[in-house]
């Protein structure tokens, strides 16, 4: 094996596919809730609502648009670096609204903690993909 990663692996692993199959791992969610909301939008905007947002229906459009949307530019690799920070920045706002670990306790507090850390994970893995993708449109053009 090589010092510039040249191996087998790391050619098979490095193909295009790979990084596609990654970044759809990244947006499933989000693809998975704005298609969710899109289905049965009554009880998206009762979902909403749920978190004391208001106006309810607005606020779920542009959630539904913003999910589907940016995983859109993500996965086209047009603007991908705008999608996955508005990614960024949503999942850092809804983890904040949904997941209040500090306002819990027992089990609660266990299992937003838990999910809050997860999602400071996608936050880091967005803005991990819009650093690289800015890297590499630097670096062409």
């Amino acid at each position: 094996m090589s010092a510039h990663g040249d191996s087998p692996l790391a050619r098979r692993f490095t193909v295009p596919a790979v990084r596609w199959v990654a970044l759809l791992g990244l947006c499933a969610a989000y693809l998975q809730g704005g298609l969710q909301k899109l289905l049965d939008v009554p009880a998206a905007i009762a979902e909403t609502a749920g978190f004391g947002l208001a106006p309810a229906a607005p606020i779920t459009v542009a959630t539904l648009v913003l999910e589907l949307g940016a995983s859109v530019l993500i996965l086209s690799g047009r603007l991908r670096w705008l999608g996955a920070l508005l990614l960024a920045v949503f999942t850092l706002m809804a983890t904040g609204l949904a997941n209040r670990f500090w306002d819990a306790a027992g089990t609660q507090r266990f299992m937003l903690a838990n999910a809050f850390f997860e999602h400071l994970g996608l936050v880091g893995g967005f803005l991990l993909v819009a650093w690289q993708d800015l890297r590499e449109r630097r670096r062409a053009g």
